[in-house]
């Protein structure tokens, strides 16, 4: 540390102190881009919840104050992680990754049915989803799974990953969740592909990836449901989406004006899945081009520190926490503009929800961890 001419003291690079090597390390791009994206999320969260709040009977702030607080913890949660080595993202990832299959076993049997699903499981209170916490924690096992595969031929990783795969792809569909189950294969498949899987191959796997989609539609009826809808929306109920596509045109290039929207009244989910139309009604196009911007910036600038690098362990592990996180926001802001069928997927940090929040976090703290500038690991 050193101190400059009115007495503050900054960060030195002959400072080696935890945090003074980790600022000089991180990728502080990524970091400023996760945090602006933070306050958004606090911003919107903010102007929607309260009227959802109003309409179930809590205190207007309610899901404000829960959402700051999932905010600190998940600020904490990305902190902390990416002072870890290489060496303790893998040990992290490994222990999260077993806890969370032992949580997601015992769902069924004592979590709560909501709309039909049992994805939910409560300790002393606190209410999670095991599977958003899923996500981050295979990324990073299967990665070492692919790179140990390669690196050591007597080493079976690729069966591994297949069994690792095969067993959250079945967990996840006995609650059922069809939508973390696409999120999970795309995790895996972007890894397997870039860890060097033959053409036959990668046909295979994408036409068992059809063959999936088209057993979802046929044997889950909400998964039918909602692709009917949004093939022929005269089929059955699109509220939400017709109140979502009406926020955005009233919300034109500059919007309503921040608290001056009105979908947040008539939507159930407008703090949480279609928080984006909220944001389109308020704050406008410009806005919303914006937050994409965001996103794309957080994808591009994480893939672009992969540029040179020669661990493949690093490789995959980013590239499938990136893969997860593109694509969640995609399918989010896609859904809510009736390009997609629609899935109760969040929007990462933007959207209300404690597991959802502090689970991205995880995955960020991973991604600013193994993007760190590192002479030896």
């Amino acid at each position: 540390m050193f101190g400059d001419k009115d007495g503050n003291t900054a960060f030195s690079r002959a400072d080696t102190s935890l945090l003074s090597v980790w600022w000089w390390t991180v990728d502080r791009w990524l970091l400023a881009a996760t945090i602006l994206l933070m306050g958004i999320g606090a911003l919107l969260v903010m102007s929607a919840s309260p009227p959802v709040a109003d309409r179930i009977g809590v205190d207007s702030f309610h899901f404000v104050r829960r959402q700051f607080f999932f905010l600190t913890l998940a600020a904490i949660c990305a902190g902390g992680i990416s002072m870890l080595s290489i060496k303790w993202v893998r040990r992290v990832a490994s222990i999260m990754f077993l806890a969370i299959i032992g949580l997601l076993i015992i769902t069924p049997f004592v979590g709560p049915e909501i709309k039909g699903a049992v994805r939910w499981i409560n300790f002393g209170g606190i209410t999670i989803q095991p599977s958003e916490f899923l996500k981050p924690a295979f990324a990073v096992v299967t990665a070492w799974m692919f790179s140990e595969g390669r690196l050591n031929p007597n080493f079976p990783g690729y069966i591994v990953s297949c069994m690792l795969l095969a067993t959250c792809i079945i967990l996840l569909m006995i609650q059922p969740d069809f939508g973390q189950t696409v999120v999970i294969t795309t995790i895996w498949s972007a890894q397997i592909f870039l860890a060097g899987l033959p053409i036959v191959l990668v046909f295979g796997l994408g036409m068992s990836v059809v063959g999936l989609a088209a057993s979802a539609y046929l044997i889950l009826p909400h998964v039918q449901s909602r692709v009917d809808r949004f093939l022929d929306p005269a089929t059955g109920d699109n509220y939400q989406i017709q109140r979502s596509m009406e926020a955005f045109m009233n919300g034109g290039i500059m919007g309503q004006g921040p608290g001056e929207g009105t979908v947040k009244n008539y939507l159930p989910d407008a703090h949480s899945d279609f928080i984006f139309a909220v944001a389109g009604e308020e704050f406008g196009l410009l806005f919303c081009l914006l937050v994409i911007g965001i996103f794309t910036f957080i994808v591009m600038r994480g893939l672009s520190r992969m540029m040179g690098e020669r661990n493949m362990f690093v490789v995959l592990a980013v590239t499938g926490l990136l893969v997860q996180f593109g694509l969640q926001a995609m399918i989010n802001m896609a859904s809510t503009l009736q390009l997609v069928p629609p899935k109760g997927m969040t929007l990462p940090f933007v959207s209300y929800g404690g597991s959802s929040t502090v689970a991205i976090a995880i995955s960020m703290g991973f991604i600013l961890a193994l993007t760190r500038k590192r002479s030896s690991d």
